[in-house]
């Protein structure tokens, strides 16, 4: 029987196969090195988890295009299915722990970092009730109103929906649900996750297993509390204001840069509506940055953009351009300014990095 440390080349067949699209050879990576004697979880976290990164990494770099970006993600999905559906009936009606809810917060799409936290839980005897993506925060509270589990986790991948997974957050523990949140939006210490009131953050699915069996407390009376209580910064209105302004700030710049940046009288409306993308993106990660108050989520995301842009030949002096533009229009804001002025720091001085690592999901 294989021993799971010698399944160290397993990441690189289940790439070969997700890349060339071949679910079927995917899915026998798996089987057969479970039929070996690889336990599952280790086929989830350091297989296919590390396989699925790989293919934001991969998007990041150009070297594969969106299509095949969600081709590569639905075949991972659709091989973690398949190796649940390998458990026996017994295992999958034997919980020996309690009940959680497992989902993302209202208008997240990445699923995947959810359902592998699911399944993990399930091996590890709990009863997981999983949701998916973009969980509508009425919709979840109604369910955990019906289900009453031991515990909520909630997933965010990317930090513009901090907002919405604040606004799970007290609306979960309002009704006496503890919050373990995780994903990439919380920051890689979690610290936007305390920030926002959740009960524990778990790096991981195994961080996430062992807080869970550690177990969460039950909020109390003094868990009901305004967003202001949080976060006393938003007083000022700044996030309020740049978020309801979005659509006339993308406007504005897009028309700024075409005044100044020559490049783009050649482009065509394909690459027109690309910029304009780009440019909603930046308005939407500065929102989200000044709703924190902290300035790493908008630098970060520059950055990571920075390199994308270069990575398909557009030079990143576009970029401050951009920042330059929206400075202008936002001249009365100071948080806001200040964020502008650390990212248009940021992007020069950004480390020399030839292929673009996997800082957002694609």
């Amino acid at each position: 029987m294989r021993h799971p440390t010698a399944a160290a080349d397993l990441p690189d067949r289940l790439w070969r196969a997700v890349a060339d699209g071949d679910e079927y050879a995917a899915a026998d990576v798996l089987h057969t090195a479970a039929a070996d004697g690889v336990d599952e979880e280790t086929l989830l976290l350091e297989v296919i988890a590390p396989v699925q990164e790989r293919t934001g990494t991969e998007w990041a770099a150009g070297r594969i295009s969106v299509a095949q970006e969600h081709s590569a993600t639905a075949i991972n999905e659709r091989v973690v299915v398949g190796l649940a559906h390998r458990r026996t009936a017994a295992e999958h009606l034997a919980p020996h722990h309690g009940r959680v809810t497992v989902g993302c917060v209202d208008g997240e799409w990445h699923a995947f970092p959810a359902r592998l936290v699911a399944e993990v839980l399930r091996l590890r005897g709990w009863r997981v009730d999983y949701l998916g993506a973009r969980t509508p925060t009425a919709h979840l509270v109604a369910h955990l109103h019906l289900t009453n589990p031991d515990a909520v986790l909630l997933s965010a991948s990317l930090p513009t929906h901090l907002p919405a997974a604040h606004a799970a957050f007290t609306a979960c523990q309002a009704i006496g649900v503890p919050v373990l949140a995780g994903g990439r939006a919380f920051g890689a210490d979690g610290r936007l996750a305390r920030l926002l009131g959740a009960d524990r953050w778990a790096a991981d699915a195994r961080g996430a297993a062992a807080a869970l069996k550690a177990g969460l407390a039950r909020p109390g009376p003094a868990a009901i509390r305004q967003v202001a209580d949080d976060l006393p910064h938003l007083v000022d209105q700044e996030y309020t204001m740049v978020a309801q302004s979005r659509p006339v700030l993308v406007k504005q710049t897009l028309a700024g840069l075409e005044a100044r940046f020559p490049a783009m009288r050649g482009y065509d409306d394909a690459q027109r509506e690309h910029t304009a993308e780009d440019l909603a993106h930046i308005v939407d990660f500065l929102a989200a940055a000044l709703y924190v108050d902290d300035p790493e989520v908008f630098t970060a995301f520059l950055t990571w953009t920075a390199d994308i842009l270069e990575a398909r030949h557009v030079p990143a002096r576009s970029l401050l351009l951009g920042l330059d533009i929206l400075a202008e229009q936002l001249r009365e804001f100071p948080r806001a300014l200040g964020l502008l002025r650390e990212g248009s720091a940021a992007v020069p001085d950004r480390p020399t990095r030839p292929v673009p690592g996997p800082h957002l999901p694609a």
